[in-house]
């Protein structure tokens, strides 16, 4: 039985720590910016966690 692939696009959207957390950048920001107020739009810079529930789903994948 051949290795699993691993899936190129998840890769590009998540990034591991030093501890072995998984990080990854937030949603709704990549456009229509003008109609999100300047604390919203500070508050979806950086990178958070991967909630523990999505883990178990993606771990599969990479």
């Amino acid at each position: 039985m051949p290795k699993m692939k691993t899936k190129k696009a998840l890769k590009k959207r998540i990034k591991v720590t030093g501890s072995g957390k998984w990080m990854r950048s937030g949603a709704f920001v990549s456009h229509l910016a003008q109609n999100k107020t300047t604390k919203q739009k500070r508050q979806l810079r950086g990178w958070s966690e991967v909630s523990a529930s999505d883990y178990k789903r993606l771990k599969d994948l990479i």
